[in-house]
């Protein structure tokens, strides 16, 4: 190759172009499908709960044949983009009368992680219909809280995987590039918190945050064979102050470049925000840099 290529942080070496041109060699009958679990079981190239990494080697092999340097075989089969097709979720019908007093009187809090599981539409159409941004698909490692008073829907948690380049966390942290690729994945990112309208009870929001900050690791460890260290979430600070964020203890460590991941301009396109981390384990930057 003329130059070094790249592909979600790997290296790809002459010799691996070579390997992967020897592989499609020695089956010359296989699917693009076929190859790519080929290739992840050869090269050991596993997700953190052991499964192949298949999409993200399928992504390598087709740069790989637009770079010129393989040639895989004919698309056989084009499957629908579910993400495309999906449809916004439901309304949900759950009681919306007012829900006001003390927060004593709705405790103890339940729960309910609905990632994977038949309450999981739930949690999509109240996100959708009652938080000021929708809803939106998660992609990569995620779960999904449902939180429960008194028997009725109270509040509702996403958790993502954590963005890949974010100056001030990584400065927080002290991660160079190298460690921050190798550990990304013991990070989670809060990407949605919503407090049904119809709900007013003082301190609830703090409440929340400072439960899930309890249970979100074990909970990621048992979908995905690993814990998180770090809690990371953004606040837009020209609709709210997070107060809620502080009052549990997230720390402010800067501010957002306003730019997004797939920007190529340098230039600010979108509205700045605080960028605020929650330390899940007080030994964190240890684990985060070993």
């Amino acid at each position: 190759m003329a130059t070094e290529m790249r592909y979600r942080g790997r290296v790809v070496s002459a010799s691996d172009v070579e390997f992967i041109q020897q592989l499609i060699r020695d089956n010359p009958k296989a699917s693009r499908r076929e190859l790519s679990k080929k290739l992840c079981e050869a090269w050991e190239w596993k997700q953190a709960n052991g499964a192949p990494r298949d999409m993200v080697c399928r992504g390598l092999l087709l740069m790989l044949e637009r770079a010129g340097q393989i040639t895989l075989p004919a698309v056989r089969f084009v499957p629908r983009n579910p993400f495309v097709d999906r449809a916004r979720p439901a309304p949900v019908l759950v009681d919306t009368s007012p829900q006001a007093g003390c927060l004593r009187e709705i405790l103890p809090l339940e729960f309910w992680q609905v990632r994977r599981t038949g309450d999981e539409p739930i949690f999509n159409g109240l996100m959708e219909h009652h938080h000021y941004l929708g809803y939106e698909q998660p992609v990569g490692e995620h779960l999904k809280y449902l939180v429960i008073g008194a028997g009725r829907p109270v509040g509702c948690l996403a958790l993502s995987s954590a963005p890949r380049h974010l100056g001030p966390r990584d400065r927080f942290i002290g991660w160079d590039q190298p460690t921050r690729k190798r550990n990304i994945h013991l990070l989670a990112y809060n990407t949605r918190f919503l407090i049904l309208p119809w709900v007013r009870v003082p301190h609830l929001g703090s409440h929340i945050l400072g439960q899930m900050a309890r249970r979100v690791s074990g909970d990621w460890q048992k979908m995905y064979g690993h814990p998180i260290y770090l809690l990371e979430t953004f606040v837009d600070p020209t609709r709210f102050r997070g107060i809620c964020y502080r009052a549990a203890n997230w720390i402010v460590v800067g501010e957002t470049t306003g730019r997004g991941k797939d920007d190529q301009t340098k230039r600010p396109n979108r509205p700045l925000k605080q960028i605020l981390v929650l330390p899940l384990v007080k030994n964190f930057r240890r684990l985060l840099n070993s």
